[in-house]
């Protein structure tokens, strides 16, 4: 473990993209607003193996002065540079370019309303550029394009499926909705910063037809907008290993 000891991951309702960090030890905490337990008390802690852990902590990550104590948390209680990485996956529903056949009517009610939610993604870029960390956030093919910047990278889940070992194949938790090793086809754009290293591709071959979560996972429920969000488990463990310090440490000391 390095000096770094934290994870940080905004708009995280699963946890799945801190797994592979928090199985490496890292000690994670996933903001979101449907968690119970606020983050200046939050005991919802998933401990794994190699030491790690994962806190579920409440968040209203639309009130920049909820940004302001996360930053306040770690830079001055914790300690300067203790942060290792950070990712956000701020709400799409007012960004991404398939839902542009509703924009005529919310703009009619809000004309700020992409504007609103490409700041809230602007603001986690800002928070994870003062706690000097490497860094994404992911979003679909959206606004964000013209509203804030161009993405740096785009992938598809199936790209990163071969970072998913055979034995590991079937989804843990929602097998019925998710491809097994990712095999599914969704492009997704990253910002990122930090010195971000984009992971290599691995990938395995997309199942045919349109994806189970395109098929399965229509409406408006909260539970299927969880899973439609979760972070695939192969880019996860990509982004981790692309990433972390140790890692790269022991590589460049081979070297």
């Amino acid at each position: 473990m390095t000096d770094r000891k934290y994870v940080i991951s905004l708009y995280d309702y699963t946890g799945e993209a801190l797994k592979p960090w928090a199985e490496a030890g890292y000690h994670c905490f996933a903001y979101d607003i449907q968690h119970d337990e606020p983050m200046e008390r939050c005991t919802n802690v998933e401990s794994f193996e190699g030491g790690g852990s994962i806190s579920y902590c409440y968040a209203d990550l639309h009130n920049i002065g909820t940004l302001d104590k996360i930053h306040d948390s770690f830079d001055d209680l914790v300690g300067h540079n203790s942060v290792a990485f950070a990712m956000a996956f701020p709400v799409c529903q007012h960004l991404a370019v398939s839902g542009s056949a509703h924009y005529a009517r919310k703009r009619e009610a809000d004309p700020l309303f992409q504007r609103k939610a490409a700041n809230y993604a602007i603001w986690c870029a800002e928070l994870f550029q003062a706690l000097g960390c490497p860094y994404f956030i992911e979003n679909p093919v959206s606004v964000l394009s013209t509203l804030w910047r161009k993405p740096d990278f785009r992938f598809h889940p199936y790209e990163y499926g071969g970072y998913i070992p055979e034995a590991d194949a079937e989804h843990p938790l929602w097998p019925k909705y998710i491809a097994p090793r990712d095999a599914y086809p969704k492009k997704t754009c990253l910002w990122t910063g930090g010195n971000f290293r984009m992971p290599i591709k691995l990938p395995v071959k997309p199942e045919a037809g349109h994806s189970r979560q395109h098929l399965k996972l229509g409406g408006k429920s909260m539970k299927t907008k969880n899973i439609r969000s979760a972070t695939p488990r192969g880019f996860a463990r990509a982004v981790w290993q692309a990433n972390d310090q140790v890692i790269w440490k022991y590589s460049n000391l081979v070297a």
